[in-house]
């Protein structure tokens, strides 16, 4: 992979954008257990992203990979949880989600050409 990739580039994007919503959820609405969690998920998914780019083989960076989709998955998941709680407005939460939901697209692309080549 290039080292300009949008994946690349889109997942630390929204790294940056989840440690802000933890900021946020910590310090103003002091919740500390479900952000907690969608710290961890929504970080862990460029983390991912850059193991994967230096794997060992093409079987690594696919298990990465999929690793990354599956953080992603769970991310959408708290996001879904904080929104249905009111700890995150309708509005911050769909705005995180359609980040997230794009991330997928990207993945799940990713994933679908490579079991294809």
């Amino acid at each position: 992979m290039k080292n300009d990739n949008v994946v690349q580039i889109k997942s630390y994007a929204f790294a940056v954008r989840i440690i802000k919503v933890f900021k946020y959820l910590s310090e103003q609405k002091k919740e500390f257990v479900l952000s907690k969690q969608l710290l961890r998920c929504g970080t862990s998914i460029g983390a991912n992203i850059e193991e994967a780019i230096g794997g060992q083989s093409g079987k690594d960076f696919f298990a990465k990979l999929t690793i990354s989709y599956k953080e992603a998955r769970e991310t959408h998941y708290w996001i879904r949880l904080l929104k249905d709680t009111d700890y995150l407005s309708i509005e911050e939460a769909d705005s995180l989600l359609k980040d997230v939901d794009e991330l997928l697209r990207i993945i799940g692309s990713i994933q679908k050409t490579l079991r294809n080549s």
